[in-house]
Order: C-alpha cells, then structure tokens, then sequence
C-alpha cells in the first residue's frame, strides 16, 4: 500500500467515524435543507399541471407559486379571524377539562398516589402555548427554507449536478440516479400526504360539526394538520377534540371518541392504502420506529421532518444497497413490481 493510498483509507475511515457526530451537531441545517427540498417539491407538484399545458417552466413555477400564495392568503383572509377564536375556544375549553380532571383527582384520594410535581404549576395553556411558541430563530429558519426551496425549485438542474461533482467520476451515475428516484419519491409523499390531510380534516371537521362541538374549523384544521407526521400526529390530534367535548358532557364526548375512531379506521384501512398503493408506500413500522428514533435523539421538533427524511433514506437504502449491491429488483416508489418486494 502506498502512502497516498494509505492517506485516502484513513481520512474515509475518520470521516465514516465522524459522520454520527456531524450529523448531530449539523441536524439543524439537515432541518433547514428538509424544508427546503420540501418547499421545491411542493412547488414542482403544483407546477406539474401547468407544465402539462406545455407552458415554459418558469412560467408553471411562477403561477405554482402565485396559487400557493393565493390559497394560503385566501385561506387566512376568510378563516383567519374565525380560526383564531376558535383555537382560542379551544385552548379555554381544554384548560377547563384539565382543571376538572386535577380536581377529581383531588377529590378522590388519588393525589397521594401521584408524584409530588403532578397537578402543581402545570398549566395547559402554558404547555400548548410553549409549544406553539414561534421564536426568531424558527422565523429566521422558515425565511431561509422558503428561499433555499424557491431557488432549487428554479434551478434543480444545477443543484442536482452541483450535488453529483461531489462523487468520484465512477459513482456520479448512481448517484444521479439515486437522486433522482429519491425527488421521485418525495413528490409522490408529499403529493399523498397533502390529499390526506385535506380528507381527514375536513371529515373531522364535518364529524365535530355534526356532533355539534364548538371551533370545528379548529378541531378540523388540528386534525388534517397532524397527518403530516404519520400514526403518531393523528393519535394526539384526537386529545383537543375530546377536552373540548368534554366541557359540553358524556355524550358528546362519547361520541367524539367514536367519531374519530370510525375516521382513522377508515383512514387506516381505505384510504392511506389507496393513496401509497398509488403514490409511495413506506412500511408503517419502519415509519414508526424512525419517528421515534428522530424524536430521541433531536427532541419533539425533530419529528415534524421525520416522515420526508425516513423517504429519504428508505429509497437510498432500496436503491444503493439492495438494487446496486445486492442485485435485488425491489421497485422504487413510481415503477411498476415486477417481483415481489421483500417489504
């Protein structure tokens, strides 16, 4: 082995080593790059129908982004003042149903039962308001992802390529390849997940409306917008609903609970197989367990992003490792199955 070959081995030795720690220390700016390739990828799916219509690509991305703007403006311009009371409401309510809950506890002997901290200076509002809390640094993030995502959405080719030099000469093709089913992928994702929060919020919102709950935008808007982290969103999304039942009585708490299982049964069982049957299927356990592994080791935020970086990582893995090493045919998300899939 000569000394050059000897220098190369060691320095990929020390970088594979170092890499867990980079990733820790740099899983900020993986968050920042995340949102970004997802703000891309949403305006590329947008602008999908207008390319169709054989429109130049800056002019499909320009009226992808002005009808991205125009929803979202118009959203907030008809419901904003509506939605804001409502949570409102709904916060109020929650911290009633809290409040009673601690009493009863109190009441019947089980505070003795509980740590000492349990009940004290614990405010539900205080909690979701915590939460909610958007600080300078996240606005600051969003600005840089929004811009990051609008220049890669102008110029993906130059990206793309930027991104392939940094491989050696013998592995840019795959890794061409690699990126490109991975963006394939994430459209398809993102594309799934979007039509499944807009029918399971509005399902929601009609089921509370029918129940006869107060803010069901609210509740219906918590509850589309907690598809977005798979199995995990849409279980603490019933929690609001249920407080707010709660202050009103036994039945219609009842039946919230009921009308929300009945939801995400049929959710679960006809209308997220439809969608990745369609689009990108992710196995629901590999789903799980990456949540939770994100969630661990980078804190709650960390697994608002871990749906899109588990896509990331599940194509990578189908496609460097059992396509290119193993020589397995496994398809990637858009190609037809021509063996079965091991998954």
């Amino acid at each position: 082995m000569t000394r050059s070959e000897f220098f190369l081995r060691s320095v990929i030795f020390v970088a594979i080593a170092l890499a867990p720690f980079l990733i820790w220390l740099l899983f900020n700016v993986i968050v920042l790059a995340t949102g970004a390739v997802l703000v891309a990828t949403l305006m590329h799916v947008v602008a999908t129908p207008f390319a169709k219509l054989r429109l130049p690509r800056g002019v499909a991305l320009a009226l992808s982004g002005l009808l991205i703007a125009s929803i979202i403006g118009g959203t907030f311009f008809v419901f904003g003042r509506t939605m804001a009371a409502e949570f409102h409401d709904v916060l109020r309510r929650a911290e009633e149903t809290a409040n009673a809950i601690s009493a009863e506890i109190s009441r019947a002997g089980l505070s003795d039962y509980l740590p000492s901290s349990f009940g004290e200076n614990i405010s539900v509002s205080g909690v979701i308001g915590h939460f909610f809390t958007v600080s300078t640094e996240a606005v600051l993030g969003g600005l840089v992802a929004f811009f990051a995502g609008v220049f890669l959405a102008s110029e993906p080719k130059l990206y793309s390529e930027g991104f392939t030099l940094l491989f050696a000469p013998q592995w840019r093709k795959e890794a061409r390849e690699t990126l490109g089913h991975v963006a394939t992928a994430l459209r398809r994702w993102l594309l799934g997940q979007m039509i499944e929060m807009v029918t399971v919020g509005v399902m929601s919102g009609v089921a509370v409306w029918l129940i006869g709950l107060p803010s069901p935008i609210a509740l219906g808007a918590i509850s589309g917008l907690s598809e977005f982290i798979p199995y995990i969103g849409p279980i603490l999304a019933i929690f609001p609903s249920v407080a707010v039942a709660a202050t009103i009585g036994p039945y219609p708490m009842l039946w919230t609970i009921l009308a929300y299982l009945a939801i995400h049964q049929l959710d679960g069982n006809m209308i997220m197989p439809l969608i990745q049957r369609q689009l990108v299927r992710v196995p629901p356990a590999l789903m799980l367990i990456s949540i939770a592994t994100f969630g661990t080791l980078f804190g709650l935020g960390a697994t608002i992003f871990a749906a899109p970086l588990t896509v990331v990582i599940y194509v990578a893995v189908i496609k460097l490792y059992l396509r290119d090493t193993l020589g397995e045919q496994t398809p990637l998300p858009g190609e037809k199955a021509q063996t079965p899939s091991p998954w």
